[in-house]
């Protein structure tokens, strides 16, 4: 699966660029997406929005594998989910959902029920998913990103920036090194990005997040890895249910 939103969509760590670094030049949105279709000119889609986002994917043959891609679309919301939810059956009772609804029909009503009542903080709801997951979703009439990867570490997912400073979110780390030159890393498990709250740890959600910088064999830096840093904590997360601050909470340290 191949995510891609332009710089005003999405703000990610400034620590994850890696400007003029080695030979490898990024290159732009649409080259990226043309690469990714190239590789599999058989069974890939893709969709585009006007406002500078697009979203790519190689759906699965096979339904309910450990490892399965899909790809829904409800109300103008657009989710991608690579792996899969051990507890699907009790989460789609929880939510209300008919017994047909897949895991990104769940991700899309989990983020609708976030966005629109907020009765738990979205680390409780990511907490709440068991299994090996990564998910990118895209709320096209509130302009709104959110990705997260599961804990275990047992789905691949890199992060980057092409030339034109848009993010690029892929499962493929090959697409990702050949789009965003040096400026990728591997997505941080255990972890959410928001195009309003930025990065956060959901395993770990009153703790901050320490970039650690990145070096390659050439010896150039290559963006940035993310840990939790246990010595500083988050000040509060406040419970909130606006669509455009669900996610936000104050960043000071205590």
């Amino acid at each position: 699966m191949l995510a891609i939103y332009h710089k005003s969509l999405a703000h990610p760590p400034q620590e994850l660029n890696s400007p003029g670094g080695g030979r490898r030049a990024p290159k732009n949105p649409e080259q990226i997406l043309q690469e990714f279709h190239s590789l599999h000119p058989d069974n890939s889609f893709s969709a585009t929005f006007s406002v500078g986002a697009a979203l790519a994917c190689v759906p699965s043959h096979s339904h309910y594998s450990p490892k399965q891609r899909l790809f829904c679309s409800l109300d103008d919301i657009h989710c991608m989910f690579f792996g899969g939810l051990d507890n699907l059956c009790s989460l789609i009772r929880q939510y209300g959902l008919s017994k047909n609804t897949n895991e990104a029909l769940l991700v899309i009503e989990a983020y609708r029920t976030l966005r629109d009542r907020g009765p738990y903080p979205a680390d409780q709801v990511l907490k709440d998913l068991g299994g090996s997951f990564a998910f990118v979703l895209y709320d096209n009439k509130a302009g709104t990103v959110f990705a997260a990867l599961s804990a275990d570490g047992k789905i691949p997912l890199y992060w980057g920036i092409a030339s034109d400073g848009s993010v690029v979110i892929c499962d493929d780390v090959g697409v990702i090194k050949g789009g965003c030159g040096k400026s990728y890393a591997p997505f941080p498990t255990g972890c959410m990005f928001h195009s309003e709250g930025g990065l956060k740890s959901f395993e770990y959600p009153m703790n901050k997040l320490r970039p650690m910088p990145r070096v390659d064999s050439e010896g150039v830096m290559c963006g940035a890895n993310f840990k939790v840093d246990i010595y500083s904590r988050i000040n509060s997360m406040p419970r909130v249910g606006s669509s455009t601050n669900w996610t936000f909470w104050d960043e000071s340290v205590l």
